[in-house]
């Protein structure tokens, strides 16, 4: 209910506001009353009331000195001047003070009544607005982190524009200009087992990944940060103190590196490769670094350490790779973003800007545009599969494996990507929302994040500020299934790494992923995984 005061020298005239004034109808109370400037303002302090009727001759205080005083001290209320006198300096002056109205004695109840609904009409206006402000910046909050990591990736790909980079820091990175930055670029190796996963399947690997290569991380480096590219690739950016000596910190690397290939093959059974970048300066290199940890992969030099897919980018390699494109990260980064966003003409021009460049260059062979199609044919399915559309249910993978075989010339592989681009933008199967994507993405993440807790659909969808029945289509269309279903399998996902770790007992695993039934904790991690939790801590 809206609160109105009402202030006066005349009793009387306070009485008769009071029993004038149509409460229920204007669905208003009354706050309080004064009978001069001095008490209104203890009054308007202690009561707050949103609409002030008052008098201007007054004793003590007068009452444009007590509406001066409230606008200094920030009321926002809307203030109805009530006065005997009609004297145009003192409208004048309450015009200047944002008065609402200025009224005549005696009003009239119509009048009054009038002048009152207004005063509400515009408060509610004003309210209303508030509230979608306030809304805009809890959706900006909430999206935030999702903004700040896509500069992370610009940052690892090379698309960050120079000229911005120093006013356009999120504010969590603004230390990175005090660091040196190597990137040690991780590819999941496809072979037979990871080959048979769905991409649903794949997605969770991937934040299996994540949360190894974090953990892991953390332990050997204080700053770093971690994306992935949207493919069987990510980047791990490492900051480095501009102190260390360069063979104390690339012998570190190659520690990490190794730690993270056993930690990967021992609790994910998944091979990795892993390259490691030039050191570099300037956040505007990062770039660099990146393209050389993927391509030091890709030319598979001698071992960094024997045994390990670990490989370092040196300046002996540069001229030995000559021949040899460089893999397009930025490519890879922008067409996934092109397509995310529903950029049909976008995407196509994106592939061939790139391949017109391509074709211009020697010693491309057969075997290099069939490797890059299947690279970017993985690109354009998953970001597909974020968007809710499933390639498979729209291409054969034996037909796609043929076609790519047949290609020879980066043009023909530009024609062949177009062609089927625009069959899946134009397919009944594309649904694509980059709105309900953002939802999507911000829930996965959630889930992640807070897997012990206890995590509603209800409770996200009061998040994202989507109905609940509407969000569960979203996250069932876009993710291919079931809010609860995925909410588990992240659990169990993660209850199986803590049994690897043997650091916990079984039932101490399952309140740690959410469980406080161990039995159903156990019927659903068999029902998942094949094993029982048990048959892990042994």
């Amino acid at each position: 209910m809206w609160k109105i005061g009402i202030i006066d020298d005349d009793r009387g005239v306070l009485q008769g506001i009071r029993r004038a004034i149509p409460w229920d109808e204007l669905n208003a109370e009354w706050a309080g009353e004064a009978l001069n400037g001095e008490e209104g303002l203890e009054m308007i302090q202690s009561a707050s009331p949103d609409i002030v009727i008052t008098d201007l001759y007054m004793p003590v205080m007068n009452g444009l000195d007590m509406i001066e005083q409230l606008r200094q001290s920030g009321y926002a209320g809307k203030i109805i001047i009530l006065s005997g006198y009609s004297d145009f300096e003192y409208a004048r002056q309450a015009l200047r003070l944002n008065v609402s109205d200025y009224l005549s004695k005696p009003v009239s109840v119509p009048t009054l009544k009038s002048v009152l609904g207004q005063a509400i009409d515009d408060l509610e206006k004003q309210e209303e607005k508030r509230m979608k402000q306030d809304e805009l910046i809890q959706k900006l909050r909430l999206y935030e982190p999702f903004v700040e990591k896509e500069w992370v990736k610009s940052a690892a790909a090379g698309t960050l524009q120079s000229s911005r980079l120093q006013t356009e820091i999120p504010t969590p990175y603004r230390y990175w200009s005090d660091c040196d930055h190597t990137v040690i670029g991780i590819e999941l190796v496809r072979d037979q087992r990871a080959a048979k996963l769905s991409l649903p399947d794949w997605s969770l690997l991937r934040f299996a990944v994540s949360n190894i290569v974090s953990e892991v991380t953390q332990e050997a480096f204080a700053s770093f940060d971690y994306t992935d590219l949207h493919t069987n690739r990510s980047v791990l950016i490492v900051h480095s103190d501009r102190t260390e000596k360069d063979d104390r910190l690339r012998e570190r690397l190659e520690q990490l590196g190794v730690r993270l290939i056993d930690c990967v093959q021992s609790y994910l059974k998944l091979k990795l490769r892993i390259g490691i970048g030039e050191r570099k300066k300037s956040i505007g290199e990062i770039g660099s670094s990146t393209e050389e940890a993927f391509r030091v992969i890709d030319l598979n030099p001698q071992p960094a350490v024997p045994g390990y897919d670990l490989y370092v980018y040196t300046r002996e390699l540069r001229s030995g790779g000559a021949g040899m494109p460089i893999r397009p990260v930025k490519l890879y980064l922008e067409l996934a973003g092109a397509i995310r966003t529903s950029q049909e003409n976008q995407a196509r021009k994106i592939i061939m800007d790139y391949m017109t460049r391509l074709e211009q260059e020697e010693g491309i062979t057969k075997s290099y545009v069939g490797m890059l199609a299947g690279e970017l044919w993985g690109i354009i399915a998953f970001a597909f599969y974020e968007m809710g559309t499933v390639l498979d249910d729209i291409f054969s993978n034996d037909s796609i494996t043929r076609e790519i075989t047949e290609l020879k010339r980066p043009s023909e592989l530009a024609e062949w990507l177009g062609a089927k681009i625009g069959i899946v933008f134009s397919s009944r199967e594309w649904g694509g929302n980059g709105k309900h994507r953002q939802a999507v993405d911000f829930m996965m993440e959630y889930i992640h994040e807070h897997y012990a807790e206890d995590i509603t659909l209800a409770g996200l969808a009061d998040k994202v500020y989507i109905s609940r029945n509407y969000l569960s289509m979203i996250f069932k269309n876009i993710t291919g299934e079931t809010f609860n279903n995925y909410l588990t399998r992240v659990r169990i996902e993660k209850a199986r790494e803590l049994l690897m770790e043997k650091k916990a007992l079984v039932y101490e695993v399952a309140e740690m992923v959410g469980y406080k039934n161990v039995p159903y904790f156990s019927t659903v991690f068999k029902k998942i995984t094949g094993m029982n939790p048990t048959e892990i801590v042994k």
